[in-house]
């Protein structure tokens, strides 16, 4: 049985993009993840963008960017808790991969440039990176893994994430017109 739990808010960005585009050529590609391998890049994309959202609440003074950063730590952390609360009910673990390696490693690479960032400066490219990361992301759960879920539930939550997810996009969108 396939076990994929939330991707909601994997939130990828341009740099996991080329990420993924420079990945060892025999890795699979992210339609080919089996469900415990999925659940751990959702669990994980969804601390990246806690960890961005902490920065920009750490280093912006801007309170759109603020009151953002704050929506996205108190939804995914809500992702994340339904996450585990579906696998502890399937009795599975997350499995690591190749997906959720590049991730973490292109994570660091963003917080250290954005750690380094400060006024409108960092509001502007974390702006652009939560857009470029919810688009990413949607377009992946949509088209990748959501059609591959064979589980009821954990199929719905992710279709429930979507939804909460392009919301995120709309209104990283509306930031990045705002502090351009």
């Amino acid at each position: 049985m396939k076990i994929k739990t939330s991707l909601l808010a994997l939130g990828l960005s341009i740099t996991f993009l080329q990420g993924v585009a420079q990945a060892d050529s025999s890795a699979a590609s992210p339609a080919e993840l089996n469900d415990l391998e999925i659940a751990h890049v959702a669990y994980t994309a969804d601390n990246i963008d806690i960890r961005y959202a902490h920065l920009a609440l750490g280093i912006s003074t801007n309170p759109e960017i603020q009151e953002f950063a704050k929506t996205m730590i108190r939804d995914h952390n809500a992702v994340n808790e339904q996450a585990l609360a579906l696998l502890a009910k399937l009795k599975a673990q997350p499995q690591d991969n190749f997906l959720s390696k590049t991730l973490v490693a292109n994570s660091e690479k963003l917080v250290d440039q954005m750690s380094k960032l400060r006024g409108a400066e960092f509001d502007k490219f974390y702006a652009e990176n939560e857009l470029a990361y919810h688009k990413a992301v949607n377009g992946l759960v949509e088209n990748a893994f959501i059609p591959n879920i064979e589980n009821a539930e954990v199929k719905s939550l992710f279709e429930a994430g979507l939804e909460i997810f392009k919301v995120h996009e709309g209104h990283a969108a509306m930031m990045v017109k705002k502090v351009q």
